[in-house]
Order: C-alpha cells, then sequence, then structure tokens
C-alpha cells in the first residue's frame, strides 16, 4: 500500500504540463536517435545533457526528460536493425539475426510490430520490477564480486556458439579477434600501453560504437558495392504495410522470457542491455526448439532480444537509484548528470527525495504507452523506406554513419578506423565469419578482463578465488549445461541431416 500511495504521487509530478511535455518530445527524438546508427542512447542522452542546464530544469525534470530519451533509443534501434541490417546501437546487433531476414522476406512490418510490442513488454516488467523490488534486487546485486562477473561473463561467451552460426572454428575465431581488439589501450591494473603501436587515438582503447558502424553499416556499403544492388533489389519486397497480429501474439513466450532474462541481467551493475539482448537471444533459442529457424528470419529470433535489451535499460536504473553505481553506459551518464545537480543517488535517495525516483517510475510508465502508440501507426513510414532504391538510400546510410561517428569525438582518426573495420567486416563476410562474436568481444572484454584481473589481486593469483562463491558455482554451472546442451543439440541436429538428407539440401 505504501508504494502504491508513493506511485500515485509521482504520477501527480510526472502528469505537471512541463515533464510531460518533457516526456513526449523525449519519447520522439529518442527514437530518432536511435535509429541512426552510431549514435545510440549513451551519446542521445550526453547530447541532451546540455539542454538540461541551458532550460535551467531541476533534477526530477532533467531525468524524466533523459530517461524517455534513453528508453526512446532502446526501441528506434531496431528500425535500422531490422531495414538495413546496421544495429542502432549495440544492444540491437541481435535484433539484426532475425529482423533483416524477416525484411528480405517481405515480413519488415511484422517484424518492426514484433519489435515494437516486444519492447513495450520488455521495458514494463522492468519499470514493474524496479516499483516492487527495487531494494531487494539492489541488495542481491551488491552481492556480486569480482569473481562473480567474470563467471557471469564467462557464461555470456558460452551462449556465443548458440547464437552465431554452426561453424564454432569460426565463432570462436571471431570472438578471440574481438577479445584481443579490447586489449588495446592502456592496461587497467598497470598503465601500461598495450598494442598501441605509440598511437595515443588508442591509448583509451577502441571506441565500440565506431567498431560498431564500421562492421556493419560500412561493410553493408561494400558487399552492396560489390553486388551493385542487384541482388539486394531482387530479393528485398515489401508484401504489405500492415502487421499479422497473429505473428505478434506467436511470440508472447518469447516476450515473457526475454524480458526476465533481460531484467535480471540489467540489475547487475556494469552488465547493462547488450548482455540482456544476448542471454534473452540464446535462451530463447535452446528453449524454443527452434534453432534450425533462429537466424533465417524467426520471429522470436526479434522478440527475445528486444524484450531482453529494453527490460536490461529500466533495470539498470535499480543499482543507479538504489546504490549509486550505474548499470550501463547510459545511467553512468544520467548519475554525472544528477551528481553535478547536487543530487546523489543510493539509499537514502528514496527517503530524501520521493518525487524524484517515483515521479521518474511514474513517468517510464506513461514513457512505455507513448512510445508503444508512437511507434506502431509509423510501421508503415518505415516499411517504405524498402521502397527507397538502393543507389538512393546507401548515401544516406553513410553520410549518416560518418556524420554520426564524426559528432562523438570530432577526430578524423575514428573515421579512419571506422573504415578499416568496415574493410575488416567485409573480409569476414566474405569467409562466411560472422561479426557478433566479434562486436561480443569487443564489448564484453574489458570488463571480463578488469573483474579477472581484480579478483587476482584480491586473492593475491590464487585462482581459486574464481571457485570460491556461491554465486560463481552456480554460473559456472549453468555455463557448463548450457554447453552440454549446445553440444547435443549439435549432435541431434547432425544425426536428422545424416537421416534426412533432402531436408539439408532443400534449405
Amino acid at each position: 500500500m505504501e508504494t502504491l500511495s508513493a506511485l500515485a504521487g509521482g504520477f501527480a509530478v510526472a502528469l505537471t504540463p512541463l515533464n510531460l511535455t518533457l516526456l513526449l518530445l523525449g519519447c520522439f527524438a529518442g527514437t530518432l536517435i536511435g535509429a541512426l546508427p552510431g549514435l545510440g542512447p549513451v551519446n542521445g542522452v550526453a547530447i541532451l545533457i546540455p539542454l538540461t542546464f541551458a532550460f535551467g530544469f531541476d533534477a526530477t525534470s532533467s531525468l524524466i526528460l533523459l530517461s524517455a530519451v534513453y528508453f526512446g533509443c532502446m526501441y528506434g534501434g531496431r528500425i535500422s536493425s531490422i531495414l538495413l541490417n546496421i544495429p542502432g546501437d549495440e544492444p540491437a546487433i541481435m535484433t539484426t539475426l532475425d529482423g533483416f531476414p524477416m525484411a528480405q522476406q517481405g515480413r519488415a512490418a511484422d517484424a518492426l510490430a514484433i519489435s515494437g510490442v516486444a519492447s513495450f513488454v520488455g521495458a514494463t516488467v522492468s519499470v514493474i520490477g524496479l516499483t516492487l523490488f527495487a531494494p531487494l534486487l539492489a541488495r542481491a546485486a551488491i552481492y556480486f564480486g569480482p569473481a562473480d562477473y567474470f563467471a557471469l561473463y564467462v557464461l555470456a561467451f558460452a551462449t556465443i556458439g548458440g547464437i552465431a552460426g554452426v561453424d564454432p572454428r569460426k565463432t570462436l575465431l571471431s570472438a578471440a579477434l574481438g577479445l584481443m581488439i579490447a586489449c588495446i589501450g592502456i592496461d587497467p591494473i598497470t598503465g601500461i600501453p598495450r598494442f598501441t603501436a605509440g598511437n595515443y587515438h588508442i591509448y583509451d582503447g577502441v571506441d565500440p560504437i565506431v567498431a560498431l558502424v564500421g562492421l556493419f553499416a560500412i561493410s553493408e556499403i561494400l558487399v552492396l558495392l560489390e553486388k551493385r544492388g542487384k541482388e539486394r533489389a531482387a530479393t528485398i519486397r515489401v508484401q504489405s504495410w500492415l502487421p499479422d497480429f497473429r505473428a505478434i501474439w506467436s511470440t508472447r513466450g518469447a516476450m515473457t522470457r526475454g524480458s526476465l532474462v533481460g531484467f535480471v541481467a540489467g540489475v547487475l551493475p556494469g552488465a547493462g542491455a547488450s548482455l540482456g539482448a544476448v542471454m534473452s537471444y540464446a535462451m530463447e533459442k535452446q528453449v524454443s526448439g527452434g534453432g534450425g529457424t533462429f537466424g533465417t528470419g524467426d520471429p522470436r529470433g526479434v522478440a527475445a532480444p528486444e524484450a531482453g535489451n529494453n527490460a536490461a535499460s529500466g533495470g539498470a536504473l535499480i543499482p543507479m537509484l538504489s546504490l549509486g553505481v550505474p548499470g550501463s553506459g547510459t545511467t553512468a551518464v544520467m548519475l554525472a548528470m544528477l551528481v553535478s545537480l547536487n543530487v546523489q543517488p543510493g539509499p537514502l535517495l528514496f527517503a530524501q527525495q520521493p518525487e524524484l525516483v517515483w515521479g521518474l517510475v511514474a513517468s517510464l510508465y506513461l514513457a512505455n504507452i507513448a512510445l508503444l502508440v508512437l511507434n506502431l501507426p509509423l510501421i508503415g513510414l518505415f516499411t517504405r523506406l524498402m521502397m527507397v532504391p538502393t543507389w538512393a538510400l546507401m548515401p544516406i546510410v553513410a553520410a549518416v554513419s560518418f556524420v554520426g561517428v564524426f559528432s562523438i569525438s570530432n577526430s578524423i582518426f575514428d573515421l579512419e578506423l571506422m573504415i578499416m573495420f568496415g574493410a575488416l567486416g567485409y573480409v569476414l563476410r566474405k569467409l562466411g565469419v560472422s561479426l557478433v562474436p566479434l562486436v561480443l568481444g569487443l564489448l564484453l572484454g574489458g570488463d571480463m578482463e578488469r573483474n579477472l584481473r581484480r579478483a587476482m589481486s584480491i586473492s593475491d593469483g590464487d585462482w581459486g578465488i574464481l571457485l570460491s562463491s556461491w554465486i560463481s558455482v552456480v554460473l559456472y554451472t549453468f555455463t557448463a549445461l548450457f554447453l552440454a546442451l549446445s553440444v547435443w543439440l549439435a549432435i541431434r541436429d547432425q544425426r536428422r541431416a545424416k537421416l534426412f538428407p533432402e531436408n539439408r539440401t532443400s534449405k
């Protein structure tokens, strides 16, 4: 009852004319920013922070605006992933695996509708969790030590084999390449430059956004240049501008499971939406028993990661508000904004400034509804993009990619690095190597290394610390079970292929 009364007070704060206007503007701007390759929620929130100071907004209004932009970016990231095979941000990588094949099959409207509803379901689950379980989940997350986080990332990398194709050698090669790139820069413990060749531009490491845009956007442009647009024009068609609501209903189980997995991943500080999307996709692929159709346009492969990354984005607010520890890169930017406004997130925030906390929670309920209403009617507009000729669309993609990357740091070197990653992505795609494990290795490798080094420093070099916690033991157990299940499914598929060779050739 106390929670409901506090939430009612939060709605009174969120429904003031100023806050409601900022919420709607944030949702619209966030959707556009999320759809642009290379920007994403971190840069979208960072770009708008100066506006909150320029207009003199208080902490509550500023947080409502930036949170609406945050959630809008998570919705918008799916648009370019599905229509162009170019993720709008890191978590949307998983959506490309089945979203773009659905678009190639003429089901772009279905993919956009499923991803929109899944985003709504995942975000709503996370906000309900934020409302009901914030104190409990925050207490659970605080027990995770460096060794436990390392075990969590081991589990994440164990799922890569179930995500990126059937050839484990190419998958491991791609993941190892991503981990190697993640090691570039200043050593987090000793402060010694590694693999920089004396170039100070990469002392801070390789920017994942630069690598992401290069690997997907630039390599896609190079592939289309090679094909001269002929194959693309022949394979992409739009059967309908209206979604099939039966397809949306059929993915309700994937949405629910993805939301729960993503929410748990988001609550863990530092895990973020990328891990939530990865875990949701991998779990759905194993649970559904449709591994053979995943990666070829399975609607569940769109619903699960979209629900997972949106649930993780809401879950990431819990450690930020309750512990003062950002759960993702975007919440880290929001935390810096709050601190600059003399607001210190932590256990006392709920008691000292309840109008800020519950006003934010209430605004997130409203933002989810606004984003669903905003996105579903625009499905026809988004699918019309498929009618644009390749020769007209790709220059726009190239221009947006270059402008987006340059706007991050105003660095010519980042543009050159983006082109290098584009060439690398083109070569890997020609060799049949999936780009997803490489990007995951780049995104998670740094945090994985830092937690391993911290654990070893705490134990004075004793490797036994990696198994000293019941949390890490449980995570390693899940890793072993997942690997065993993956091996069993691979053996089963090989046996089926031998028994029914005609099915294999028909595919």
